[in-house]
């Protein structure tokens, strides 16, 4: 059996919690998870590739077992998620590593690959956008206008995603089989969201995910540029990035794998074995 270890170290006076598990001296995969989740949405996939690689799943701050500090003490933006990961991964002595990106780790990984384009060496994108396409428009019109407008009424009108039944249907919507989905992901997801200052935190976050998309020329450059490996394993049936955003790699990674899978949002939840399987397959063992 695999022994997942449960760690935390400090970065610049904060705590980052992170699941790592397999041989210290494998090729590392950094597995980063999106909202409203943490590294706990990982707990399945890092037993199934620590055979083979140094698999590390830290908790973004403000997630997880994380710090979570106000938003009057750290300052919510893509940006400075991004900059806490990067040192966390200098601070445990991780240099070139491989990432899977989901959601709102898609952002914080493109920011490290921008930050030094020669650490990253392959690209797992689950459900994790770099492009205009894949933005299913129901969804991401009020956190576009959130940001654009950035007045108390726009920002009031996302609170509905904190609560019971958006964090349950970011689960289950597009997933054939919805008992196959473990409740107490969500359950976990919420206990969390339900700390004091939470509704702050996140509502920075949506309102700050429209700087991700200004990244996007650069993500694609450096993709062209570097050729590093990617695959876009997707649920197809996702209704926040849909199957477009998974084919738009195509354009400038060198061939880019596309695997387009029929579940939703939280893949591993219902694709476990399909998504580990594939990675096993496919990822480079460098």
């Amino acid at each position: 059996m695999v022994t997942v270890h449960h760690r935390t170290v400090s970065v610049d006076g904060l705590d980052v919690f992170y699941r790592d598990a397999g041989p210290a001296d494998a090729p590392v995969l950094v597995l980063l998870h999106g909202y409203p989740t943490s590294s706990h949405m990982f707990r399945h996939l890092i037993p199934a590739l620590a055979d083979r690689y140094r698999v590390i799943a830290p908790d973004h701050i403000g997630f997880g077992r994380s710090s979570a500090p106000s938003v009057d003490e750290f300052e919510y933006t893509f940006e400075a998620l991004a900059r806490v990961t990067g040192r966390f991964l200098s601070t445990i002595g991780v240099a070139r590593y491989s990432i899977y990106v989901q959601d709102y780790g898609a952002p914080v990984g493109w920011r490290l690959a921008l930050a030094e384009p020669d650490a990253v060496t392959a690209v797992v994108s689950q459900n994790g956008n770099a492009y205009e396409e894949g933005f299913v428009p129901g969804f991401w019109d009020p956190i576009w206008a959130d940001a654009a407008e950035r007045t108390s009424e726009t920002r009031d009108a996302l609170r509905p995603a904190l609560g019971r039944e958006a964090v349950e249907w970011q689960y289950t919507h597009g997933v054939p089989d919805p008992t196959s989905v473990d409740p107490d992901a969500w359950e976990h997801d919420l206990a969390l969201l339900a700390r004091p200052g939470q509704d702050d935190v996140q509502l920075a976050l949506f309102r700050d995910y429209a700087t991700n998309r200004a990244l996007y020329p650069a993500v694609h450059s450096w993709l062209r540029a570097s050729r590093v490996p990617v695959l876009a394993i997707w649920g197809r049936n996702d209704e926040i990035f849909d199957a477009a955003g998974a084919g738009a790699f195509t354009r400038d990674a060198l061939d880019a794998r596309v695997e387009l899978v029929d579940g939703g949002h939280f893949l591993l939840e219902s694709h476990l074995d399909r998504v580990a399987a594939t990675i096993r397959e496919w990822l480079p063992n460098t």
